[in-house]
């Protein structure tokens, strides 16, 4: 089979994964808990996972992952480095890298892993996700200019081609640095204040923005504090994603 790079990864009967991406856990738990046998630190959902613990996403402790005899790692080319996964593959363990920008990608990646790779049934969770953005109503009027911070020493912020930016966009909110030739720009204080937004929409993670740390930079701009996993997971989350974000989007504080 072939994975979201186009790479081949040949496979046999799938029954011990290893997931380096905390979606893509959260994914597995929903719909095969018995297959997780590894999961990365930064793996938080479901709160009740009781796997062995690999390591971060970006420093996944090669030797302990090929002990635990996986049938299958699922990884991403964005959150994992590609030193670590050639490592694995090269210690004979499958590798399957997932590639997710928009929305619609994430749909038809998780699909592709768990259906084809995974072997696994259709699964009603995914089916009930899709339904939930489909139903989502068209929003009206001129969008919303915002910026949308992940960082804050230095300030980073989205920039183009990101999931959490198509989830945005589908809500109603313009990114003000979609188009940078950057996906994760640094950008100075002075010219996010600068470039006129009338939103900044504040994630709490990776960056733990809160009601007392992000929105005093931005004085007299609303801000709307909202859950990270819900903007930036694709995986069960999704479900409730769309109801989650609008009403985070409408309840929003000012310094």
């Amino acid at each position: 089979m072939r994975d979201d790079l186009g790479a081949g990864v040949r496979l046999g009967a799938v029954r011990r994964v290893v997931s380096l991406v905390p979606s893509l856990t959260e994914a597995i738990a929903e719909s095969a808990p018995g297959l997780l046998v590894g999961a990365t630190d930064w793996c938080s959902h479901p709160a009740e996972l009781d796997v062995v613990r690999i390591g971060g996403t970006k420093n996944p402790d090669v030797a302990r992952i090929v002990a635990l005899r996986p049938d299958l790692v699922v990884a991403n080319e964005e959150e994992n480095r590609a030193v670590e996964l050639d490592a694995l593959r090269a210690a004979g363990v499958p590798v399957w890298v997932t590639v997710v920008r928009t929305l619609d990608e994430a749909f038809d990646s998780l699909e592709r892993m768990l259906v084809g790779a995974c072997g696994l049934p259709a699964q009603p969770w995914l089916a009930e996700a899709r339904r939930a953005w489909a139903g989502l109503p068209r929003p009206t009027g001129e969008p919303v200019r915002a910026v949308v911070p992940i960082w804050r020493r230095p300030w980073m912020v989205l920039g183009r081609d990101t999931f959490a930016g198509d989830l945005l966009r589908r809500l109603g909110v313009e990114q003000l640095y979609a188009d940078h030739a950057e996906r994760y720009p640094a950008v100075p204080l002075e010219e996010l204040r600068a470039s006129g937004p009338e939103l900044v929409v504040l994630p709490d993670e990776p960056y733990r923005f809160t009601a007392t740390d992000g929105p005093e930079a931005f004085p007299g701009v609303p801000a709307a504090l909202v859950s990270g996993r819900h903007l930036t997971w694709y995986g069960p989350s999704l479900v409730t994603a769309p109801a989650v974000l609008a009403r985070q989007l409408a309840d929003t504080v000012r310094e």
